[in-house]
């Protein structure tokens, strides 16, 4: 496929694009930064962008097949009023629709939207006490996304921490596994991708954890 990455300078959204270089895949990679990715690839290219401005996110949808959004905010965001990832959304979804691109793929984290019942009591105020203005908006996130109508994938990966692929990573499909966990960024993308394709996963939320 050839792959819009949204968020693709850094964190998880880099790990995205290396995961999808991997697995074969060209990759338009939008951020701010995109410009300052240290990265190089015959299948690359570097789209510098603003998720927000629509004629930004008009232009790097032309062409494409499919969409993997990964967004995130800094630390210092946390504990101010959050809505990049419903606004961003809110741009992205009619954009797609209009252009015909129909392949979404989210992801956002265990504790948005109905995974939020799955936190057990003890995590849960503290969760919300550091999270809680950034996991609201990922829920309005998913909202938009189930109602939009296209082929979409939301991915809710636990505990983000650095790290390769080590292949262990657990894809728990149904309500009654979801449990928070630990995983790295490298088993996240390398998921992610390599179910790009699967359409058994369309209109799926799983949580992806190591332990």
């Amino acid at each position: 496929m050839f792959v819009l990455v949204m968020g693709a300078s850094r964190g998880l959204g880099l790990e995205v694009v290396k995961a999808a270089l991997g697995q074969g895949h060209s990759v338009r990679a939008f951020a701010r930064g995109a410009s300052g990715i240290k990265l190089t690839h015959d299948r690359l290219e570097k789209f510098p962008g603003d998720a927000l401005a629509s004629q930004d996110v008009r232009r790097a949808l032309v062409g494409v097949d499919g969409v993997i959004q990964v967004l995130g905010v800094s630390n210092r965001d946390l504990f101010r009023p959050i809505d990049l990832f419903s606004q961003a959304t809110g741009v992205l979804v009619p954009l797609m629709i209009s252009q015909g691109v129909r392949r979404l793929v989210a992801v956002t984290g265990f504790g948005a939207g109905d995974s939020a019942a799955a936190i057990g009591p003890f995590q849960r105020l503290p969760f919300r006490m550091l999270f809680g203005r950034a996991y609201d908006d990922k829920t309005r996130q998913e909202r938009l996304i189930v109602a939009s109508g296209l082929d979409w994938t939301i991915w809710r990966p636990g505990v983000l921490i650095n790290g390769s692929i080590s292949g262990k990573a657990k894809i728990l499909m149904a309500p009654a596994q979801w449990r928070n966990g630990v995983v790295s960024r490298g088993d996240v993308a390398a998921n992610v991708v390599s179910h790009l394709t699967d359409v058994a996963m369309i209109g799926q939320k799983p949580v992806i954890i190591r332990f």
